[in-house]
């Protein structure tokens, strides 16, 4: 089962990037891999359970849902449902943490999926550099055109 674990520092303070994750149904404003996103029902984007739906750029579209969401502790938790990628069991979990030394945020990313064995390496690389490298990247672009 892989487990992955990436992590950054980003250099504007937790609320301001709070304000930006925790939108449950924002990643089509600064996920680059992201084309559009909505939310299944008209339910609210930070309602447990709600359904979002990705269509990425490259066409293909996929369903996550919102197990886990903490304003106070500025976590949230979500499991894929629908992807055409041969992955299953996804879940994945982000936390933000203050670096007081500049007023910076720590963003911790992780996630635990089974695949096929000769998928293992082409998807946890997918997933760690395409997803979640990216998004760092991405976040610290919208930031910064936000200042």
């Amino acid at each position: 089962m892989p487990h992955i674990v990436k992590s950054t520092i980003l250099n504007a303070p937790t609320d301001a990037v709070w304000d930006v994750l925790r939108d449950f149904n924002g990643h089509d404003r600064w996920h680059p891999a992201v084309a559009t996103s909505s939310i299944e029902r008209a339910q609210s984007a930070d309602k447990i359970g709600c359904v979002r739906r990705f269509k990425l750029k490259d066409g293909s579209e996929l369903r996550e849902q919102l197990l886990a969401l903490s304003d106070l502790e500025q976590t949230f938790s979500y499991c894929l449902l629908d992807t055409p990628v041969p992955m299953f069991n996804y879940v994945a979990h982000v936390r933000l943490l203050p670096v007081t030394d500049g007023d910076r945020t720590f963003w911790h990313w992780e996630s635990r999926f089974t695949t096929k064995p000769e998928d293992k390496d082409r998807i946890t690389h997918m997933v760690a550099e395409d997803i979640y490298q990216a998004g760092f990247e991405a976040i610290r672009r919208h930031l910064k055109e936000a200042a």
